[in-house]
């Protein structure tokens, strides 16, 4: 174990030099692999999701699995990009990845019943921790350098995360220069961190198709439903991101969402998205994580104008129904003649997660003049 007095990062062409003895705490940086020895067989880890998934020390862990140190060990998360090692079906009895979304990463593991999934309104995924129905012996997470008050950010994965740090008994923070300083609910005091790990890996990106014609006529009769000073939720995905190509000469839109992508950097830019006529919130755009580019990982860094939240807030219908014309506009698998929405199967196979579709409908429902939109192809 070493002790770093001083160390330097060059982030968004910034220099960031801060000491390591802050707030009176002083910080000793551990190797992954020292890391990962706190882990024990039978222990339950929270890692930090979509494009903050801590990847030095997922590596670290499967050593260990590799050197068959652990048995049954449990994994939660939402969804993340990038691999996940530990679902494959070599770990079979060492690693049981038990997530709250299924990801196109561990899908066929799912499918295959290497791995598995708890089905859970998103709003709820940090009632899990809180409630002590889910335990939390590990929270594995990513953390921006500290700022001279002794504070870090979770950059764009709060979700379950906050919540998984409060129950956890040891939490191992990776402090990488490459997580941005995101407000809101996503800073937190050096105290909640018990270990840190130096890293410097890129986020994640995330890489959406382009819309075809459909998917693009798809956006255009979502367009036309929404109304100038709506708050916007969208889910994830080329419709979407159609449907937000399509609002360029609306007005006074707002956002409170779960997640949000490239798309909404433009109208931000052009001032359609001023969040203006919020209740909650008011001209902040609210999610609680985030997956994109890196140019939206740059623009939610030390941005006032963004709030990352935790999921009981963000997907909490009755906050959701705060808002004035409150959109929702989610996609599905299928939709039966009766009206009944599909999105998160396939036949008796898990294709994604209940998510927080349920959470949006119902909250967009509730609130004024609100809308709960499914567009799919006909």
């Amino acid at each position: 174990m070493t002790v770093c007095k001083f160390s330097k990062y060059v982030k968004n062409n910034y220099l960031w030099q801060y000491k390591h003895i802050i707030m009176a705490k002083e910080i000793k940086f551990v190797t992954a692999e020292e890391a990962v020895k706190v882990v024990k067989s039978g222990d339950h880890i929270h890692q930090s999701s979509v494009a903050s998934a801590p990847r030095i020390l997922i590596d670290a862990l499967c050593a260990r699995g590799d050197r068959g140190e652990l048995q049954d060990v449990r994994i939660h998360h939402l969804h993340t990009e990038g691999a996940a090692p530990y679902s494959d079906p070599k770990y079979d009895g060492i690693f049981f990845h038990q997530a709250f979304f299924v990801g196109a990463n561990v899908r066929k593991g799912v499918q295959a019943g290497y791995a598995d999934y708890i089905p859970v309104f998103l709003s709820e995924t940090q009632k899990l921790y809180r409630c002590g129905a889910l335990r939390c012996d590990v929270a594995m997470i990513q953390v921006c350098p500290p700022d001279k008050h002794g504070y870090v950010s979770l950059g764009t994965s709060v979700d379950a995360t906050l919540a998984a740090i409060e129950c956890a008994k040891t939490v191992i923070a990776v402090v990488n220069p490459n997580v941005p300083r995101a407000w809101g609910q996503a800073m937190i005091p050096l105290d909640m961190i018990d270990i840190f790990v130096e890293g410097n890996e890129p986020l994640e990106p995330a890489h959406f198709s382009e819309p075809n014609e459909v998917e693009i006529a798809i956006g255009k009769h979502c367009a036309a439903l929404i109304e100038d000073g709506a708050c916007l939720q969208m889910g994830i995905g080329a419709i979407p991101n159609a449907v937000l190509a399509q609002l360029g000469n609306h007005k006074n839109l707002g956002v409170h969402t779960e997640m949000f992508a490239d798309g909404v950097l433009e109208l931000v830019e052009k001032g359609v998205i001023n969040g203006s006529n919020k209740v909650t919130d008011k001209g902040k755009l609210v999610s609680t994580f985030l997956m994109g580019s890196q140019k939206v990982y740059d623009f939610i860094d030390d941005n006032p104008m963004v709030a990352m939240m935790d999921v009981g807030y963000t997907n909490d219908p009755f906050v959701i129904a705060k808002n004035p014309k409150m959109t929702a506009i989610n996609s599905a698998v299928q939709i039966d003649l009766t009206g009944q929405v599909c999105a998160d199967s396939i036949g008796t196979k898990f294709y994604s997660g209940v998510g927080g579709q349920v959470d949006f409908i119902y909250g967009a429902s509730l609130a004024p003049q609100g809308k709960a939109i499914i567009a799919m192809p006909s």
